[in-house]
């Protein structure tokens, strides 16, 4: 197999598997039926692009074979119920996506379908997570490591809202435009997720992942248009542009991870940093601070620093602290501590034992490397160099494990 083909379907699959799968499950009602059919059409591209070429619309391809495929099954299947399936899958949804559109005032499609997915009628991290199977492609293991849950249990998660929608006979349709504001908070909760994954992947040979990121921030842009008087909708983008204004120093040219203390402040794109700093000052005037909005204050402390040393640890300590009122996480809870032990060793690594204690972040690979990073500013390298090694067996990332790694070299000599 050729490497422009194994490209050509990798770049599709990421461009077009969200609008594949969501336009089978629209027609079909089927969310299973509709990843079935979609994988089983990429891998027939892989075969069928080598000896046929790659087709000039790469994504019209898949949709069709995956459409004939389903088309299909549903013929082999005598229920009632699933004639009229077939019904609706033949009879096409152009026209249906305009009028949705016209209705819902939301007009890019991906953003579309996010919304259509985050249904009210689903626990909160259903929807997340099932959008984020759904219409971003990410694995089931992916999802599982963003939500600190096991892959089973992230399975069993998707399973089981998948049931409630077919048992329920919820429509797959984007709600009208004054519906719009009870699905916000999932669309931001899988926008904030999928560019989290491009930033910092969980899993492979790159940390970064740079399709993803370029694509949350594009949503983000929509939405916030789509929503102006929506503060946490600006204050996520205002987050996203002041992380990816770094991106650019976070790997050396070997690819190496490179910690936000070393990373080389002159590359940093201070165009983005204004304006991820002006869309955080719009926001924060609406007077309706968020979890989204606190993120990226702290996030400006450290784009807006001159140099390391200048960075305000205890004001981005208080903005954890604030954090951790609004949206309770164990994680935010490590972030505070690592806040804290920028300017009181002791105290940083204080909170992080009691973190370890609770056995609320067990597995996770960051919980080891502060408690390690911490041990080493304290000279006591011994302990270090333990947690070092714990934390190279948990990281999900080649570039985090060779960090990992120099760092215990450095303890260890």
């Amino acid at each position: 197999m050729t490497h422009e083909v194994e490209h050509a379907v990798a770049a599709t699959f990421r461009q077009e598997w969200g609008q594949v799968v969501a336009t089978l499950i629209r027609t079909t009602g089927d969310w299973d039926l509709a990843e079935e059919c979609a994988q089983d059409a990429f891998a027939q591209a892989l075969r069928r692009w080598q000896e046929e070429g790659v087709p000039y619309n790469p994504g019209a391809w898949i949709t069709t074979v995956a459409r004939n495929r389903a088309t299909d099954r549903l013929r082999r299947d005598t229920v009632g119920a699933a004639r009229l399936r077939e019904a609706a899958l033949l009879a096409g949804s152009e026209r249906l996506d305009e009028r949705e559109a016209a209705v819902s005032g939301v007009r890019d499609d991906r953003l579309r379908l996010m919304f259509t997915c985050c249904h009210p009628a689903l626990a909160f991290e259903s929807r997340v997570a099932l959008t984020l199977r759904t219409l971003a492609g990410l694995t089931t293991a992916e999802i599982a490591r963003a939500f600190l849950v096991t892959e089973t249990t992230m399975s069993k998660r998707l399973t089981r809202a998948k049931r409630k929608i077919r048992h329920a006979g919820i429509p797959y349709r984007v709600p009208p435009a004054h519906l719009l504001a009870e699905r916000t908070a999932a669309v931001l909760g899988v926008l904030y997720l999928l560019f989290n994954e491009g930033y910092t992947a969980t899993a492979g040979a790159d940390l970064i992942r740079r399709g993803l990121c370029a694509e949350a921030i594009r949503l983000a842009r929509l939405l916030t248009e789509l929503m102006p008087d929506e503060p946490e909708a600006g204050g996520l983008l205002a987050l996203m542009l002041l992380h990816d204004a770094r991106r650019a120093t976070r790997v050396d040219a070997e690819g190496e991870l490179v910690p936000l203390e070393e990373q080389p402040r002159d590359r940093w794109d201070t165009g983005t940093i204004d304006e991820g700093v002006e869309v955080l000052d719009a926001a924060l005037r609406r007077a309706r601070p968020g979890p989204y909005q606190i993120q990226a204050a702290i996030a400006a402390c450290h784009a807006t620093a001159k140099t390391a040393a200048d960075t305000d640890w205890p004001q981005i300590a208080g903005l954890y602290h604030r954090l951790a009122r609004e949206a309770p996480s164990p994680v935010v809870e490590l972030n505070r501590a690592v806040a804290v032990g920028m300017y009181h060793p002791e105290a940083g690594l204080e909170l992080v034992e009691r973190l370890a204690d609770s056995g609320e972040l067990a597995g996770y690979h960051l919980l080891p490397a502060t408690r390690a990073d911490l041990l080493r500013r304290l000279g006591r390298a011994a302990e270090a160099a333990r947690r070092y090694r714990e934390a190279i067996e948990l990281a999900g990332t080649e570039a985090e494990r060779r960090y990992l790694a120099r760092r215990l070299a450095e303890t260890t000599s």
